[in-house]
């Protein structure tokens, strides 16, 4: 088939679910990844409705036999994969951290495990897993969620906006992940793959709060963006709305 296929991680709700909205007037075929599978056919039914060609993949990003079961779902369906939009996450707690939980300090063993097996290690693993099949698309594009939370040049510079923003094991996890993406961008260099990281902007989200200002419409369109980059498009980058964050 010509048309291009993506894989969005839980996708059934928030930016995952806006994303693949966006992704409509490309023509994308999107399969998002729900780890309940009631909630992610309902979320399929209203992507339908709403003109997306979507089906739903039960998955976990935090169980490795999902990964394995992604591969074997668009290996058997379509043999590559265009689009990986590895959208599934974690906070842990109140988002911005503010609580002790959060300090770097005090944050304890067990949540920084938890936060990173989610928010990096469990990327990394079904991004690897994937990587064959993305291989074999003529324009594969992977965009990894990151957070501006996630830039070390903003968290030391006392005249960032993010400098009292401090959420340890969260901020780290994009971090590790950033670093995911600039290693990844560069050994795929020399083919037609491209990696980069997205800012959504703080974004009215179950993790975001209703305190947010923006917009699920607008939080997506970096994800949807970086989802379709022309040929001639940046890879190894970090971006918000189209414009490069510092690491």
């Amino acid at each position: 088939m010509s048309q291009k296929v993506a894989f969005i991680t839980g996708g059934n709700r928030g930016l995952g679910f806006q994303t693949a909205i966006e992704l409509k007037d490309a023509g994308v075929k999107v399969v998002i990844g729900s780890r309940n599978l009631a909630q992610g056919e309902q979320a399929v039914a209203k992507l339908r409705a709403a003109g997306v060609d979507a089906d739903v993949l039960e998955f976990d990003i935090t169980k490795a036999s999902d990964a394995q079961a992604a591969y074997d779902y668009f290996n058997s369906r379509y043999g590559r994969l265009d689009i990986l939009v590895n959208n599934a996450g974690i906070a842990a707690g109140v988002f911005p951290g503010t609580g002790p939980e959060h300090s770097a300090t005090q944050v304890s063993a067990d949540l920084l495990h938890k936060v990173f097996e989610t928010n990096f290690f469990a990327q990394v693993a079904l991004t690897n897993a994937l990587l064959p099949l993305i291989r074999k698309s003529e324009a594969g594009r992977i965009v990894n969620l990151s957070s501006i939370l996630g830039s070390l040049a903003l968290h030391a510079d006392p005249k960032s906006p993010i400098y009292h923003a401090k959420s340890f094991a969260y901020d780290a996890s994009k971090t590790a992940l950033n670093a995911y993406t600039v290693h990844l961008a560069y050994e795929l260099r020399d083919t037609r793959i491209k990696v980069n990281s997205a800012h959504p902007g703080w974004v009215k989200t179950d993790m975001g709060g209703d305190q947010a200002p923006m917009e699920l419409s607008e939080g997506a369109k970096t994800s949807a963006a970086l989802a379709t980059l022309p040929d001639d498009g940046p890879s190894g980058g970090y971006f918000h709305l189209g414009k490069p964050l510092p690491w």
